[in-house]
């Protein structure tokens, strides 16, 4: 969804009608989790996905559909039959869709959304699927105000109190509530849909291998800052357009920044004058992925160096190292794919196997 906002977003400034297809609930194995999203726009360009090409052409034409009715419609989507025109998963799980028209009148929040979105200000929107409020009424809540309604006051409080509680993590899934808002009650499904600012990728040692990690940190989503202590290599024309390039000592300038659980801190220097203090810093705080390039060699003297200065064997355990899945990889390109490998296999919790050797879901819900 947030890849394709700024166009929804320019359709929207225009005052032109558009589809809008959310996945807000999956069962079993999915190509695509709840927040992904497809939109048809008013010359019936095809923007995002919901199911990697399996039910796409069943949307547009339920995408259209909803723009001329005007009304929001909730549509599950399963395995498919052996008829080859049937609409179906062909991975055999389920996805349920809220398919809504957008425009002004029916969304007065959609634009101020995109642009939080844009800017990295955190916003959850909230949508009525299913239930005796508005099916697709929307209500946008931020840390400091909201703007829209689900139909009702006690609806807007208590829905605007659980967005703001997952607006930090980006929390997104469906909630159930009385149609005043009472938890004890489910006959109001409200899906939920928070955008929190991009994660963070920390690269340090501005070589040639962190700007093909740079690169694929910036496709993989996140907000990207190279450090390197160094003027010469931390120069900006040598990293994507979008990388923040910082000069500084690597561990003053982690000492001095906000890290959380989503963070992934890639250690590239190599040099015991800036990974040691550098690690330090960093196996103390809060991060989802610390890696470290180096030899095997270099990964020993670096961890009995640690050890020497009082990490204990829990913080070490943290480390990844050497960097990277095995891949074989020669290239700084190469490693980066070996490197981004691993951060995707250990957010969640895939064993970097080949798929041929291993059994079960190949999109295991998570």
């Amino acid at each position: 969804m947030r890849e394709i906002l700024p166009v929804l977003n320019g359709w929207y400034a225009a005052g032109e009608p558009f589809g809008l297809a959310t996945v807000v609930a999956v069962d079993g194995s999915a190509p695509r989790g709840p927040g992904a999203a497809m939109a048809v726009g008013p010359d019936g360009e095809i923007l995002g996905s919901v199911s990697g090409g399996c039910v796409e052409g069943a949307v547009f034409e339920l995408a259209r559909e909803a723009v001329t009715a005007g009304e929001a419609r909730l549509e599950t989507f399963g395995h498919g039959d052996d008829d080859a025109f049937a609409v179906g998963l062909t991975c055999g799980g389920e996805i349920t869709l809220l398919i809504r028209p957008v425009t002004p009148r029916l969304d007065p929040s959609f634009g101020a959304v995109a642009e939080s979105v844009a800017a990295g200000e955190p916003v959850t929107v909230a949508l009525v699927t299913d239930g005796p409020a508005p099916r697709g009424a929307a209500l946008a809540v931020w840390p400091d105000r909201t703007s829209g309604s689900l139909g009702s006051d006690g609806l807007d409080a208590a829905v605007t109190a659980d967005a703001r509680g997952g607006l930090a993590l980006g929390v997104t899934g469906v909630r159930r509530y009385g149609p005043g808002g009472r938890r004890r009650e489910d006959s109001v499904a409200v899906f939920l849909h928070s955008f929190a600012p991009p994660p963070r990728m920390l690269v340090f040692g501005a070589i040639d291998y962190a700007t093909a990690v740079a690169r694929i940190g910036e496709f993989l989503g996140y907000r990207v800052t190279v450090c390197d202590a160094r003027p010469a290599f931390a120069t900006a024309r040598r990293f994507p357009p979008g990388a923040e390039v910082i000069v500084e000592w690597p561990h003053r300038y982690l000492r001095g920044t906000h890290t959380d659980d989503r963070t992934v801190i890639c250690v590239l220097t190599h040099d015991p004058k800036f990974d040691v203090p550098l690690l330090e810093v960093a196996l103390r705080g809060p991060a989802a992925y610390i890696g470290a390039m180096g030899s095997r060699r270099t990964h020993d003297e670096r961890r009995a160096r640690l050890a020497a200065a009082g990490l204990t064997d829990g913080e070490l355990a943290r480390l990844r190292s050497p960097v990277g899945l095995d891949l074989g990889a020669r290239t700084p390109e190469e490693v980066a794919v070996s490197v981004a490998a691993e951060i995707v296999a250990l957010r969640w919790g895939g064993s970097g196997a080949p798929l041929t050797t291993t059994a079960g879901a190949v999109h295991p819900p998570g």
